[in-house]
């Protein structure tokens, strides 16, 4: 079995990548100039800290989750605590700079909270924010006050300083994605909500859920090549609303046209649709329609 290293400490992680000691044993902040060609950590690992990084490479990899980051666009990543990640043989193509900051510096602070409303920590690599010039800017400016304070000025009010650029660099983060959200369901080859549609279909076509039971977030975001909270926040930014949403829409649109066009009774219509209980489809059907597959066939066809 492949061994994931954990460190509790960011003293911990720059001492088995060779780093000289952070100034702050909670914060760490390094460009890609004074990195240059490096692996961070021992093999894969994890941590108790989140990372924000902007970077281009040149060659080497980045493995996030599931997938490999090792194209040469402007892209931002984040990482949340205890991912796992695994830094190769980088030389970055041009400036770029790594924080990293332990989940302790956040105790106490707003941002503690506020933080974990982020979806994008939870993206794949190969969903990285691709920033624009404009965009590269402000995270730049950001970057460069909270380096100010990390080189000159800690004190006590060095932590909340920091921390409400750390927040201001989430805000801009969050807007940038919508942007790319935007750029993305008007590319020429679909939206996603088109391309959720079509896979839903398909598994209720070939009787999927006959054997396999109700398709879930998760598979639909396997069979996309996406996350799950990226395919839910993305659909959310085309239509309002989240996968699993779309999926409970879906379900109970089958639904209604069964209690309509057939004999079966409810029990029935439930595990013909894959569910395992009658009950949990009338609970998911009186949240979704307001009135119980009952009342609602009794009032349609009255």
């Amino acid at each position: 079995m492949e061994k994931i290293s954990h460190y509790k400490s960011i003293v911990e992680l720059h001492e088995k990548s060779g780093f000289d000691p952070p100034k702050n044993p909670l914060l760490s902040l390094m460009t890609c100039k004074e990195l240059m060609t490096y692996s961070v950590g021992q093999d894969r690992f994890t941590g108790d800290f989140y990372m924000i990084a902007l970077k281009k490479i040149k060659f080497g990899h980045i493995l996030y989750g599931k997938t490999k980051y090792d194209h040469s666009n402007g892209s931002a990543v984040f990482m949340k605590p205890r991912q796992i990640i695994e830094v190769r043989n980088v030389q970055f193509a041009e400036k770029g700079f790594v924080m990293f900051f332990h989940e302790d510096y956040l105790s106490g602070h707003l941002l503690n909270e506020q933080i974990k409303k982020y979806g994008y920590f939870e993206y794949e690599i190969n969903e990285a924010l691709h920033i624009s010039p404009s965009e590269e800017v402000i995270m730049w400016e950001l970057y460069e006050k909270i380096r100010k304070e990390y080189d000159e000025n800690f004190d006590e009010f060095s932590r909340e300083i920091i921390l409400s650029h750390i927040d201001s660099i989430l805000k801009y983060s969050d807007r940038f994605y919508k942007r790319q959200f935007v750029d993305r369901s008007t590319n020429i080859s679909g939206t996603m909500v088109k391309k959720f549609l079509t896979v839903l279909n398909d598994y209720f076509k070939e009787e999927k859920h006959l054997n396999e039971g109700l398709p879930s977030v998760n598979f639909m975001a396997n069979k996309l090549a996406v996350s799950p909270r990226y395919l839910s926040d993305i659909l959310k930014q085309e239509t309002g609303k989240t996968a699993l949403e779309h999926l409970h829409i879906y379900l109970i649109g089958e639904a209604k046209n069964l209690l309509l066009s057939s004999e079966s009774n409810v029990a029935g219509i439930a595990y013909d649709l894959g569910f395992e209980s009658p009950s949990y489809f009338t609970r998911l059907f009186k949240k979704v329609v307001g009135v119980t597959p009952v009342q609602y066939k009794k009032e349609t066809i009255m």
